[in-house]
């Protein structure tokens, strides 16, 4: 009988859930267009699992324990001889190893099943999951068998629930927490913990059998939270190496710490600056309006305090992407040489002296500037500029995946060689590194320029297309997942919708304050989830959503090339 009912309200997509015991299952329409493949939500009473720790972690990892018996249905749907359209099919979300916000999986506040329309009657907490099924719409008994198994798959969850694995995992959620609460208040920028283990294994992405584990060099050690391991102090700091030593898995570490980790990753105990950016130069990007004067002095019939280019070189896109990065509020930039400008990167003494009419200044001469006078730290995988070591607070060498603070001796080094020819008095002065642009309303809309609907297509290759915009965002390294892209391409539709509008309808001003704009939208997400953003009208957009941070929504904005900029 439940099953029945279940199928008849799959033919009318509807908000009222229906009740499987304590359980309460919603079916939604995932957009305008599949309506065979329709959103199931499920959500569990917390007591029925044992859970009172109603933690991000916590959820990620019901939905992780979920996905076992859903992928059993599968195999057994499973027919090489057609397609998941004839057969039949469960959708679930593709947590890797990062714990993220997602909507597919946290803990709410639900009402009960028995209460009344009464003032008083308490809701209960509940683990609310997601997923899709794709269904037949002309073969109900195929429909009756998919959707009866969905409540039965979480029967079988409820008692086969390893509460050990659920308690386990939010001990380490509290000890993640406490982690980057001592971080936030300390001199430290990141923290990696012996024990870890950091190299990946390229098919799976989680910590590489047989890996040689995380030590901190000797004398470098401290204790963290009855934690031991490496912090890492903030200013400028050295990773170097000969090839395949380690260096770049280190840094590629710290990148990854600005997420916790679950539980077996390797990494649950490497913490970093939340604000920290993965800088790279990104030929052929678009620059608007930005002042990058700080880096480049003069540009061949340009101004390089309003730089704009659709097709950035190496160097004026790697300038763009740290300047971008500080206004977006990073404190901590990560660069590694070998994603890196070589001229944006160093030039040497002999190049200076041949060169002498040379519009860049290279970020050796303004990294000490950035902490010193602004507070950003960088931490830079260097193999090949000697430069680096006048300028950096803390060299660490790197051999066989083991590290050595190498400081005093890097000086040393560096001074017995001359200090690399270069003069103090040669330095730059101190630049004014704010950028006073504003986003105007013009160009910023989800409405293609000529006739016609909005326009929001999320493919999983790494682009957003939306109105008249194709923007690339695999070049931003710390976007993880399709779901993290799918809500960065609605929170940008919600922005523009709010002032914007078609051809046809007068913007309600010409310049939109976008920090302010993306604060305000955040809070509310803060307040009411994930879905505030979410529309159905797209049936190019996934249904899963995954929280991006501020910087990225904001570096992705920054790469729009039809929007315009006011000073």
């Amino acid at each position: 009988m439940q099953a029945l009912l279940w199928m008849r309200t799959a033919m009318h997509i509807t908000t009222r859930p229906t009740w499987s015991g304590d359980l309460s299952l919603t079916i939604e329409q995932t957009n305008r267009e599949l309506y065979d493949r329709p959103t199931i939500l499920c959500m569990i009473p917390a007591k029925q699992l044992g859970i009172e720790n109603f933690c991000t972690a916590v959820a990620d990892d019901c939905y992780r324990q979920w996905i076992p018996y859903l992928e059993e249905l599968n195999e057994e749907l499973y027919n090489r001889h057609k397609t998941r359209e004839e057969t039949g099919w469960y959708y679930t979300a593709h947590p890797a190893g990062e714990i993220l916000v997602r909507n597919s999986a946290y803990f709410a506040m639900r009402p009960r099943k028995n209460a009344s329309d009464e003032e008083g009657s308490e809701p209960q907490m509940c683990l609310c999951m997601r997923i899709q099924v794709q269904l037949k719409p002309d073969d109900k008994k195929k429909a009756f068998r998919l959707l009866s198994d969905i409540p039965a798959t979480v029967n079988a969850l409820i008692r086969g629930f390893d509460r050990e694995r659920s308690r386990k995992v939010g001990e380490l959620a509290e000890k993640q927490k406490a982690l980057r609460e001592w971080l936030k208040g300390s001199e430290y920028c990141a923290f990696l913990a012996n024990g870890s283990i950091l190299p990946r294994d390229s098919k799976t992405g989680m910590a590489l059998e047989g890996a040689v584990s995380f030590q901190a060099p000797a004398g470098e050690e401290i204790e963290v939270c009855g934690i031991r391991g490496l912090g890492i102090k903030k200013g400028v700091t050295i990773i170097t190496g000969g090839g395949y030593s380690g260096k770049s898995t280190v840094l590629d570490t710290i990148s990854a710490g600005i997420y916790d980790h679950i539980l077996g990753d390797g990494r649950e105990l490497c913490v970093t600056d939340a604000s920290a950016m993965s800088i790279s130069a990104e030929d052929g990007r678009s620059v608007k309006t930005l002042d990058i004067s700080p880096f480049i002095s003069w540009i061949p019939g340009g101004d390089p305090k309003e730089f704009h280019t659709d097709h950035a070189s190496g160097s004026t896109s790697q300038a763009a992407n740290i300047l971008e990065a500080i206004q977006s509020g990073s404190r901590l930039l990560l660069i590694d040489e070998d994603k890196s400008a070589t001229n944006f990167m160093i030039r040497d003494v002999l190049m200076k002296e041949l060169i002498q009419r040379e519009p860049i200044t290279p970020f050796t001469e303004r990294v000490r500037e950035l902490y010193d006078s602004l507070g950003v730290s960088t931490i830079l995988v260097i193999g090949g500029s000697g430069e680096y070591l006048n300028v950096a607070d803390t060299v660490y060498l790197m051999d066989e995946y083991q590290m050595e603070n190498v400081t005093a001796p890097a000086k040393k080094i560096y001074a017995a060689h001359g200090g690399g020819g270069r003069s103090t008095s040669r330095l730059p002065v101190i630049r004014d590194w704010s950028q006073k642009r504003i986003l105007k309303t013009k160009g910023f809309t989800p409405y293609p320029k000529v006739f016609g609907p909005e326009k929001l297509e999320i493919p999983d290759i790494g682009f957003i297309l939306i109105g008249d915009e194709k923007i690339d965002t695999n070049p931003i390294h710390d976007i993880l997942c399709q779901e993290q892209r799918t809500a960065i391409g609605f929170m940008i539709r919600k922005i523009e919708n709010k002032h914007g509008g078609d051809l046809f309808s007068k913007p309600d001003r010409d310049t939109i304050d976008l920090m302010e704009e993306v604060d305000a939208m955040y809070e509310e997400i803060e307040t009411a989830g994930l879905d505030t953003v979410y529309s159905e009208m797209f049936p190019g957009c996934d249904r899963y959503l995954a929280y991006p941070r501020k910087i990225d929504l904001l570096a992705v904005i920054a790469r729009m090339r039809n929007v315009e900029y006011t000073k």
